[in-house]
């Protein structure tokens, strides 16, 4: 799959992506990537249509190519007092905070149809952008990997909810340890009463 690697020729660009907007346990992480405008790495993908070894493959290839990038994150804290689309704003707006320390980005490419303006950066939301753009087909990769790897860890620290391979997401056997275990620090409360009633 050919993905674009600009939006426009006058910008130097940043895809954004988030990963962990459905789980019940676990923070939502984003990532912010500025890729070469000849940037080419085959198999670069929507991280949601790559198994976890190709992704786990990319990373290491995105961050030695990519002119810059970075990875923000909003705790489940955050995720229970804001709610979870702000949340994943406020995982964005760190990400880019990084970001910007290391090469200012003149336009952001925003996954999704919404967003909360970055002061000094224009931006553009794409509908299904991880399948259009490189660059954030590659920021929705950088997140997803890290936010896993937090999974992994937690999932040691906390047996049973099987994090290590439902990364938290509601599946009937997480559904089920929460109603014969309990929950945790780690699960968002506020998402209690929608989905685990």
């Amino acid at each position: 799959m050919v993905l674009q690697t600009q939006f426009s020729s006058t910008y130097i660009e940043a895809g954004c992506d988030e990963a962990g907007r459905g789980p019940l346990a676990g923070p939502v992480v984003a990532a912010s990537v500025i890729l070469p405008k000849k940037f080419h790495l085959p198999f670069l993908n929507d991280s949601k249509k790559l198994t976890a070894k190709q992704r786990e493959n990319l990373v290491p290839l995105i961050k030695a190519q990519a002119l810059a990038w970075a990875i923000g994150q909003a705790s489940v804290q955050e995720i229970d007092k804001h709610n979870i689309l702000q949340a994943s704003f406020i995982a964005m707006h760190r990400a880019i905070d990084l970001l910007v320390t290391q090469l200012a980005p003149t336009l952001l490419l925003i996954d999704g149809n919404r967003f909360k303006s970055y002061i000094g950066i224009p931006h553009r939301c794409i509908v299904k952008g991880d399948t259009k753009f490189a660059s954030i087909a590659a920021a929705s990769i950088l997140a997803k990997v890290h936010r896993d790897s937090i999974m992994h860890a937690l999932a040691i620290e906390y047996p049973g909810y099987g994090w290590h391979t439902n990364m938290g997401y509601p599946t009937y056997s997480h559904r089920k340890a929460i109603r014969t275990i309990g929950f945790t620090v780690h699960h968002r409360r506020s998402f209690r009463n929608k989905k685990e009633k």
